[in-house]
C-alpha cells in the first residue's frame, strides 16, 4: 500500500469545507459529556479498514499479536495530538505504525491513517488523520466533519515547506477560509487560535473542534509496573503516574481526602487479594519517603512489596477506577468544567499476571464505575471475558 492510497485524499483548499455526503447521525439524545464512541484504523500497523465501536466499558480481547495494544496505541496517539503534542513526541518510531508490507509510492513515501468519532452535544463529530512516516514524519491530511459537512480539511501542497494548506467552514461573506497550518500538530487542536467565531459557520467549526478535543484530552494511559510499586517513594503531589510507581504517595493523599472512596478501595482490594484486608495504609518512614501496606486486622501489616505482581496490578487498577483527574497525572481541558468531561482510562494488559477471580472482580468494579458516566475504560485482555454480552460492556474480539 502506498502513501497515496493509505491517507485520505484531501480536497483542494477551495473545495474543502463544502457539503459532502456523510453518514447521517442517528436520532436520539446526545451525551452531555463528549466521549469517543468509535476508533478507526484505516491503515495502522496490522490493522486495515478497521472500525471499532467504543462504549463506556470496552475490552479488546485476543491472543498476542492480534492488534490489541496497537488499537490502544492509536487511541492514545489521538489523545496526545488532541492535547497539542508534537507529532514526533507522539510517534517516536513512526515506521513501526506503517501497515505491514506497505510499499512506498514514486516519491518513496509511506504512512498510516487513524481516526475517531466523538459524540456529544454537537452530535457525532468525525476526525481522520493521515500521517506520512517516510521519508520524514508529518501530517499530510486531516478532516473534521459533522452533520454531513466537512468543517476542516488540510492537504500537503509543497513538500519543501513544513506546513499544510487548510480550509475551514465560514458560511459568511466568504464561505471558506484558507490558511497554512503546521504539519507537525493536529489542526483541530489549533482551530481556536485561528477561527474568530464571528459567523454561525465559524461557531459551528469551533464547537465541533472543542467537542473533539475535550473528548480526546481527558485520557489516562495506565500500565502498572509492580517492580516500581514495591519500593518506598518520596512524598510528592500525590498524582498517580501511568506506571503507578508512586502508588504509596497517592494513598497517603487519598486516604485523608476522601474516606468514603478509600473505603470502597479497601473493599475492592479485600475482594481481590488473598487473606483478610481491613485497610490500605501509607506509612511514612521518617526520611521523606512513604511505603504502602495492607492492614490484616489482627495487628499484622503486610508491606505491598511482599505482594505478587498480579496483586499489585490489581490494587493499582482498582485505585485508578475509583479516583479521578484530580488524582491521576492527566491534562484535561482546563477551560471546560469537570462536570462536562469524562475521564477515559486506557489499560493495556488489563488482565496481565492476574488470576481469573481478580479479573472478574476488577471487571465488576469497572462496570459499576463506568455506569455512572464520569469514567470510561478501554482495556486489552488476552481472552474474551465472561462479561462479554453484559449490559454496558463492549467486547472487540480480535481472536478470529
Amino acid at each position: 500500500m502506498t502513501l497515496s492510497s493509505a491517507p485520505p485524499t484531501p480536497a483542494a483548499p477551495e473545495q474543502a469545507a463544502s457539503a459532502v455526503p456523510l453518514p447521517a447521525a442517528a436520532a436520539g439524545p446526545r451525551p452531555d459529556r463528549p466521549c469517543v464512541t468509535e476508533l478507526r484504523l484505516s491503515a495502522f500497523a496490522g490493522h486495515r479498514r478497521a472500525t471499532f465501536p467504543l462504549g463506556p466499558l470496552t475490552l479488546f480481547a485476543g491472543p498476542s499479536g492480534s492488534g490489541k495494544s496497537r488499537a490502544l496505541q492509536a487511541y492514545e496517539a489521538l489523545a496526545r495530538l488532541g492535547g497539542g503534542a508534537e507529532l514526533a513526541e507522539v510517534f517516536p518510531d513512526p515506521v513501526a505504525c506503517v501497515p505491514e508490507r506497505a510499499r512506498p509510492d514514486a516519491q518513496w513515501r509511506r504512512g498510516f491513517r487513524i481516526g475517531c468519532t466523538a459524540d456529544g452535544p454537537e452530535g457525532p463529530v468525525r476526525l481522520d488523520v493521515a500521517v506520512q512516516a517516510e521519508p520524514e514524519l508529518r501530517i499530510v491530511g486531516e478532516r473534521l466533519a459533522s452533520g454531513g459537512l466537512v468543517l476542516l480539511e488540510t492537504a500537503l501542497r509543497d513538500p519543501r515547506r513544513p506546513v499544510v494548506q487548510a480550509a475551514w467552514h465560514t458560511a459568511g461573506a466568504t464561505p471558506v477560509t484558507r490558511g497554512p497550518l503546521p504539519d507537525d500538530r493536529l489542526g483541530t487542536a489549533l482551530l481556536p487560535l485561528r477561527v474568530a467565531g464571528k459567523t454561525d459557520g465559524q461557531r459551528r467549526v469551533l464547537a465541533a473542534a472543542e467537542q473533539m478535543v475535550v473528548a480526546l484530552r481527558s485520557v489516562f494511559a495506565c500500565d502498572p509496573s509492580p517492580g516500581r510499586m514495591r519500593a518506598p517513594v518520596p512524598l510528592g503531589a500525590g498524582r498517580l503516574l501511568p506506571d503507578c510507581g508512586n502508588l504509596a504517595d497517592v494513598l497517603w493523599r487519598t486516604r485523608a481526602e476522601c474516606g468514603r472512596r478509600h473505603a470502597l478501595l479497601t473493599a475492592a482490594v479485600a475482594a481481590g487479594c488473598p487473606g483478610q484486608v481491613v485497610d490500605l495504609l501509607a506509612d511514612p518512614l521518617g526520611d521523606g519517603t512513604v511505603r504502602a501496606l495492607l492492614d490484616r486486622g489482627d495487628g499484622q501489616r503486610t508491606p505491598l512489596k511482599l505482594l505478587g505482581d498480579g496483586e499489585l496490578r490489581y490494587v493499582a487498577l482498582a485505585l485508578v477506577l475509583l479516583t479521578g483527574p484530580g488524582v491521576l497525572e492527566v491534562d484535561p481541558a482546563g477551560e471546560v468544567p469537570a462536570a462536562l468531561q469524562t475521564l477515559t482510562v486506557l489499560a493495556d494488559g488489563f488482565d496481565r499476571r492476574m488470576d481469573r477471580r481478580q479479573v472478574q472482580e476488577l471487571l465488576r468494579l469497572a462496570a459499576r464505575m463506568c455506569e455512572r458516566g464520569h469514567i470510561r475504560l478501554v482495556g486489552a485482555m488476552s481472552e474474551v471475558p465472561r462479561a462479554a454480552g453484559a449490559d454496558g460492556v463492549t467486547v472487540v474480539d480480535l481472536s478470529a
